[in-house]
């Protein structure tokens, strides 16, 4: 087997290093805001209900939007499209970290800046994710998606560990401050990012409801790709739904809230080291490998629901974030490999839209099927559903037998070349 590009190969491109600021910058504030917002809610109400709400008010309005997101991606330069979804980012936790600074917050009000958030969000996702394969040459996509990753998850470390203790110091106000003010910078390193324009592959069109039938006919037209969105459409809702709602009230009853920010971190930690192994890996059913992976999942919450020490949480979320990060790096290679790049954005959206749309109902489930059988039990069916769903996606023979690095995309809907 023939050597793949250096390690490294892909920060010898500015475009790239701009392109993994301004996204690592982000994503230190996103470690730190969920943490901050969730004890923000647990202080004002008390309420597990209530954060459910507040968190899946922005998860709905980022599901409702995503496909809108994705046509713009595809039509307009992608970095001025993350730019714009930073800026307004930036402006709405501002105003959360001044609601909750003044004690002027309420369940509403959060909820309401949560959809504004989530509309942004439903923007920068696909052209970022749709931008990165314009910035490296395709011989070093696998690299540059494990880089990417690397510098997000090695800021979310810093983030979720050092949120714990600011948190736990002086309020969550200040946490979603600091959350506020990353997207400003990442819009300034995203403004950076040069690249050409994709040339679309068929002639493009003006209608919004076209453009989405054509990501829609690449969706459809691989089994492989929407058989792991429906898997993650029940993965993300049990996973969310038990770490982002159920983890605090856990935490708050026995860890306490900084432990439960290096339970994340040490989360964040092992995808930082699946990252650099995923940089080195040759594997040719890279989709196949990445899927077993996900059910790394299961044991952190079957454990935060019986026994939520902090050793054992600590060891079970570092397998999990490995085990995540081995997925991430094969699908968005995959995906990347497949899929024709004038279309790759709306492909992103469906992805997303799929994968994201049952987390609201996830993360509004989950306090009231806690207070029903009880936060241990809840857990241990969160963990069921995750262990399910991957077995179910394995089952799948594209999911078993696609190849890495053997196919040039074309678009479904045009001829192909005889």
């Amino acid at each position: 087997m023939p050597p793949g590009p250096p390690t490294l190969a892909p920060l010898r491109h500015r475009p790239f290093l701009f392109l993994v600021l301004g996204r690592a910058t982000t994503m230190f504030g996103n470690a730190i805001a969920p943490i901050a917002l969730a004890f923000a809610v647990l202080d004002l109400t008390g309420s597990v209900s209530d954060l459910g709400l507040v968190v899946a008010a922005r998860s709905l309005a980022n599901v409702v939007f995503l496909l809108v997101g994705g046509v713009v991606a595809d039509r307009l330069p992608r970095q001025l499209v993350m730019v714009a979804s930073s800026v307004l980012a930036a402006a709405s936790q501002a105003v959360v970290a001044a609601l909750v600074l003044t004690g002027s917050a309420t369940v509403t009000l959060l909820a309401a800046l949560g959809v504004v958030n989530g509309f942004a969000a439903a923007f920068g996702f696909p052209a970022s994710s749709a931008l990165l394969p314009q910035t490296v040459p395709e011989e070093s996509r696998q690299q540059a998606n494990a880089l990417n990753r690397l510098g997000i998850n090695t800021s979310m470390i810093v983030g979720a560990s050092a949120g714990g203790a600011l948190i736990a110091l002086v309020g969550p106000g200040w946490g979603l401050a600091i959350d506020a003010a990353t997207f400003a910078l990442s819009a300034v390193a995203f403004a950076l990012v040069r690249v050409p324009r994709v040339r679309a592959a068929a002639r493009s069109s003006s209608n919004t409801l076209v453009d989405l039938r054509d990501g829609w006919r690449e969706f459809t037209a691989r089994s492989w790709v929407w058989v792991i969105v429906i898997a993650f459409c029940f993965i993300n809702a049990a996973v969310v739904g038990g770490k982002a709602v159920l983890g605090p009230a856990v935490a708050d009853d026995t860890i306490g809230r900084t432990a439960w920010g290096l339970v994340l971190a040490a989360q964040t930690a092992g995808m930082v080291i699946g990252g650099v192994v995923a940089m080195r890996l040759r594997v040719k059913r890279l989709l196949l490998f990445g899927t077993v992976f996900v059910a790394a999942d299961v044991p952190f919450l079957l454990f935060l629901g019986v026994a939520p020490t902090l050793p054992i949480l600590l060891a079970c979320a570092l397998v999990a974030g490995f085990g995540f990060e081995q997925f991430g790096v094969a699908w968005e290679t995959t995906l990347q490999d497949h899929i024709p790049a004038d279309r790759l954005a709306r492909v992103y959206s469906y992805d997303a839209l799929g994968s994201f749309i049952a987390i609201p109902l996830g993360e509004v489930a989950a306090g009231p099927v806690a207070e029903a059988i009880g936060v241990g039990p809840a857990l241990i069916c969160a963990a069921g559903i995750v262990l399910a769903a991957t077995i179910a996606a394995i089952l799948n023979r594209s999911v078993r037998t696609l190849r890495h690095g053997t196919h040039h995309p074309t678009p479904v809907d045009l001829p192909t070349p005889a």
